[in-house]
């Protein structure tokens, strides 16, 4: 199973209007985060506009069906920041849960997480207990 990295294209860190403002900081992460997943076979990545974490930008988000998601922010757009987001999306991949143990989790990644959200009962698992809507 594939893990997706979801990434805000449009985060802009503190300064980045005093600096090279052709693309934004989030723009920059997910050009690096791009070119890291095209090694593995168990990352995608897509763009989004804005995950609403501007006060933790560059943001990304960890997601694969019945798995945990994950959030993550206060990167850098940085190669050792891509790197490390990718490698933690393919243990993501790996897992039967999406949960990583922390003795394998790369050490750029550490301090990074923001919420970690339960996975979505798939279809099969699904039960009747939310109620009339």
């Amino acid at each position: 199973m594939t893990t997706t990295i979801t990434i805000c294209d449009t985060c802009k860190r503190p300064g980045w209007a005093e600096g090279d403002m052709g693309l934004t900081d989030g723009e920059r992460l997910a050009q690096m985060i791009e070119a890291a997943a095209r090694q593995s076979d168990e990352v995608v990545t897509r763009r989004h506009a804005c995950l609403m974490g501007c006060g933790k930008g560059c943001n990304v988000a960890l997601q694969a069906p019945g798995k945990l998601t994950y959030v993550l922010g206060d990167f850098r757009p940085e190669q050792s920041s891509a790197a490390a987001i990718v490698e933690y999306a393919r243990l993501h991949a790996q897992s039967k849960t999406g949960q990583v143990p922390f003795r394998q989790w790369p050490a750029a990644i550490k301090g990074h997480f923001v919420s970690r959200l339960p996975a979505l009962e798939t279809d099969a698992k699904a039960g009747h207990e939310a109620g009339p809507a």
